[in-house]
C-alpha cells in the first residue's frame, strides 16, 4: 500500500544540526568534543530570568495566555525599542514568538502566497529558504561577496531576474557576522518601499556587536517586519522565545494564524524573558568574551593558512574560505569531527554555489575551548 507524502517535507536538513547530533553521540560514547558547530551561548539564562521563572512557577499557574504574547513582556519589548533605538514602538505591534523560528513561519504566511518570490543573500541562514520551499515560495538567492559585506544592496536587487515581492536581511548576519550600517539600512528600505517590495528583518545577533551597534530597520520604516529573539545575546536558546515587530495593520491577521498554529507561546519562557531586560550587566560579560574569542580566531587562523574570512563584526561567528584545503566542506568537517573532535559548520549549508569551499566557526563557547579547538585544528591540518 502507497500512502502520500507531502513534498513540503522534502526540503534539505538544517546541517548544522546534523553535525551537533553526531557531535552529541560521540560525547555520549565518550569522546571530548570541541563544540563549535552551533551558533549557541555556552552558558545559561541570566541568574534574574532564572529567578523570575521560578516565581512564575510558584504563584502562576502558567496556562495558556493571548496569542500574541502577555502584556507585560510586549510592554517591556517596547519599551527596549524606547530605550535603545528611540523609537516610540507601540506594544499593539509586538508579537511574542516561539523562538525566531516562529516569527519567520507567521511573516512568511502572513504576506506571501505560494508562488511568490522571496529574495536572500548567499551565504545566509538556511532556514530561511528551507521554511520558505516548505510554504511553496521561491527563495531567491544573490551572490553576495566580500565587497558587499556579504550583504544584499540595491545593485545586486537590480540585477535580479523577475519580480521580487519579499526581501530577507540580516545585520548582524548567520554567517558572516557582517552588519549594515545607517546609510545601507536606508537605502534598502527605501528600494522595497519604492517597489512594493515586503522587507522582513533578522536583527536576532543585536547586543553582540564589537564595532558599532546594530541598525534596526524601524528606524527608516513602520512596513517591515522585525524579528528578534530572546536565544543569542539574552542566551535563551532552549526557553524558545522570541518576538517580532510588525506593520500595524497586520495585527488581527497575525493573531489569528498564531491562535491556530501555536495557541500560545509557552507562559514560563514569557515570564521568564520579561526579566532578561534587567540584565544587561551579566549579559554584556557574555559578549566581552565572545569580542575575546573572536580576536584569538582572527589572530590565530592565519596561522593555520586560514587567511580569507569575513570581518565578523557582530554575531560569533568567523566565514572562511577554505578552497585550498577542500572542495567538499562536509566531508572536512565531517573528518575534524571524528579524528580530532572538533565540531565546525559546513559552508554548504549557508551558501549552495561556494559553500563546498567554505566553513563557519561558532565563538559563543568559553576562550579554553576555543583555543584548544585552534590547536587541534592546527595539528590536523599540518598533518
Amino acid at each position: 500500500m502507497k500512502l502520500k507524502v507531502s513534498t513540503r517535507g522534502q526540503v534539505p536538513p538544517f546541517k548544522v544540526m546534523d553535525v551537533m547530533r553526531e557531535a552529541n553521540l560521540l560525547a555520549a560514547n565518550g569522546r571530548d568534543i570541541l563544540h563549535l558547530e552551533v551558533g549557541q551561548p555556552s552558558t545559561g539564562a541570566p541568574a534574574g530570568v532564572i529567578a523570575a521563572a521560578q516565581k512564575a512557577m510558584a504563584i502562576d499557574k502558567l496556562g495558556y495566555t493571548d496569542a500574541l504574547g502577555i502584556n507585560s513582556l510586549r510592554r517591556r519589548i517596547a519599551q527596549y525599542y524606547r530605550d535603545t533605538h528611540k523609537i516610540d514602538l507601540s506594544e499593539e505591534r509586538v508579537v511574542v514568538t516561539t523562538g525566531s523560528s516562529g516569527g519567520f513561519l507567521l511573516a512568511f504566511l502572513s504576506v506571501f502566497d505560494a508562488g511568490d518570490r522571496v529574495v536572500l543573500a548567499d551565504p545566509s541562514y538556511p532556514a530561511y529558504r528551507n521554511i520558505l520551499a516548505a510554504l511553496d515560495i521561491e527563495a531567491v538567492g544573490v551572490l553576495a561577496t566580500a565587497e558587499d559585506q556579504y550583504q544584499p544592496t540595491p545593485a545586486l536587487l537590480d540585477n535580479v531576474d523577475g519580480n521580487i515581492d519579499g526581501l530577507i536581511i540580516a545585520s548582524p548576519a548567520n554567517p558572516t557576522g557582517t552588519m549594515i550600517n545607517a546609510e545601507e539600512m536606508a537605502s534598502l528600505t527605501a528600494y522595497c518601499i519604492d517597489r512594493g517590495i515586503r522587507l522582513i528583518s533578522d536583527e536576532i545577533y543585536h547586543g553582540i556587536t564589537y564595532k558599532t551597534p546594530g541598525v534596526t530597520a524601524l528606524s527608516h520604516t513602520d512596513h517591515a517586519f522585525v524579528i528578534n529573539s530572546f536565544s543569542k545575546y539574552y542566551s535563551m536558546t532552549g526557553w524558545r522565545v522570541g518576538w517580532m515587530v510588525i506593520p500595524e495593520n497586520l495585527n488581527r491577521l497575525i493573531e489569528r494564524l498564531a491562535q491556530n498554529i501555536f495557541i500560545s507561546v509557552p507562559a514560563l519562557s514569557q515570564h521568564a524573558a520579561t526579566a532578561a531586560f534587567d540584565c544587561v550587566q551579566e549579559l554584556d560579560e557574555n559578549v566581552a568574551r565572545y569580542a575575546a574569542n573572536r580576536e584569538l580566531l582572527l589572530r590565530e587562523l592565519p596561522n593555520v593558512g586560514i587567511t580569507k574570512f569575513s570581518s565578523s563584526d557582530g554575531a560569533f561567528y568567523v566565514y572562511a574560505d577554505v578552497s585550498h584545503l577542500t572542495n567538499n566542506s562536509e566531508e572536512f568537517c565531517r573528518r575534524l569531527l571524528n579524528e580530532v573532535g572538533v565540531g565546525i559548520a559546513p559552508g554548504s549549508d549557508f551558501d549552495r554555489v561556494r559553500g563546498i569551499s567554505s566553513i563557519r566557526i561558532s565563538f559563543a563557547g568559553d576562550t579554553d575551548t576555543i583555543s584548544n579547538a585552534i590547536s587541534r585544528l592546527t595539528t590536523w591540518v599540518s598533518n
